[in-house]
């Protein structure tokens, strides 16, 4: 192991003392960057690379949720009826949304505007 040499003086001698001291090693640490790995957000935002305000992620990761609203209604499957007009409120009670009215005259499905859920009218031949 390497050693420095230090030459101590000892108070009112005059001898001169040596000591073996083991130098101090410095550890190599791995450099990571502070700029934090970027991952998109339901809303696309992405900030700049030289944005000051990125100091809140250094050592630290960004929490971003993976599970998208948009996704988890898209996992929820069309409801269908046989009525021309469909009325939502969200599931109700507190937890719903003011109810609204959505009509299925035309093909395809129709989503609610507020919860996203979606409607098809089913053709009773």
């Amino acid at each position: 192991m390497a050693c420095k040499k230090v030459v101590c003086l000892l108070g009112n001698q005059t001898k001169v003392c040596k000591i073996n001291v083991p130098a101090f090693t410095t550890g190599i640490r791995n450099k990571a960057s502070w700029e934090p790995v970027e991952k998109e957000t339901h809303t696309g935002q992405k900030w700049d690379a030289k944005d000051y305000r990125l100091v809140r992620f250094v050592d630290k990761p960004k929490q971003v949720n993976p599970n998208w609203a948009i996704n988890l209604i898209d996992d929820v499957p069309p409801t269908p009826t046989t009525k021309r007009v469909v009325a939502c409120d969200g599931g109700g009670g507190p937890t719903g949304h003011p109810k609204v009215y959505i009509n299925l005259d035309k093909p395809g499905n129709h989503s609610c505007g507020y919860c996203g859920l979606r409607f098809y009218k089913e053709d009773a031949h």
